[in-house]
């Protein structure tokens, strides 16, 4: 019973955390729109993979996060630097590179499985969070810092993220001949999103100050 409930919360804390608009939602259904939904599951699945060492590294680092947010900390800091490299890149940058030069349609599909990786890595919240999971469930009895628990608790982890990140691929399909589906926009709010972000993760990292 306690390892069904184990991938049960595994599975909907990490559903539920992919599905608002993110980097690697909207990216994977950018990619999928522009390129075919093959690429934009291989970039899924490449981003998952990443999402199942963040969920291993965060269960067994857990009490050490906990006890060190000075390493959190630091973490905050990059992310913040790239997730404004990023916005300032789709804001600015990416909707003048698709003016002056055509899509490039040599793009294999482990390019994009290894883009879908190097974004969920430089992503580095998933971490703090899935460790608090980890941690929550454990206080209530729910999960034992077991290699049996471990390895369920990772892998409903990435499974729910996949979902998630399955279903904005096809919740985008159906609207691909909407505006919001144009690669001009698309750009916009993975550049917005990226922003917000690093404006956020900026103001909490001075409130700590």
């Amino acid at each position: 019973m306690d390892l069904a409930l184990v991938l049960i919360f595994g599975f909907l804390a990490t559903f539920i955390a992919t599905l608002p608009p993110g980097l690697i939602n909207i990216t994977s259904a950018k990619i999928s729109l522009n390129e075919g939904h093959t690429r934009g599951v291989m970039f899924a699945l490449g981003a998952c993979l990443v999402i199942i060492v963040q969920a291993l590294i965060a269960t067994i680092s857990a009490r050490y996060l906990s006890n060190h947010p000075d390493v959190v900390g630091v973490l905050r800091i990059v992310a913040m630097i790239i997730f404004a490299l990023l916005s300032i890149y789709f804001l600015f940058i990416a909707k003048h590179n698709e003016q002056n030069k055509k899509e490039d349609d040599s793009r294999s599909k482990t390019k994009r499985f290894f883009h879908g990786m190097f974004l969920s890595g430089i992503n580095f919240f998933p971490i703090p969070f899935q460790a608090y999971v980890a941690m929550t469930m454990a206080s209530y009895g729910f999960m034992k810092f077991e290699n049996l628990d471990i390895a369920a608790f990772v892998i409903s982890s990435s499974f729910g993220a996949f979902v998630s990140l399955y279903l904005y691929m096809h919740f985008f399909e159906k609207i691909k001949d909407h505006k919001i589906a144009s690669k001009k926009v698309m750009n916009y709010m993975i550049g917005a999103i990226t922003g917000v972000v690093a404006i956020y993760t900026l103001i909490s990292i001075l409130k700590d100050l």
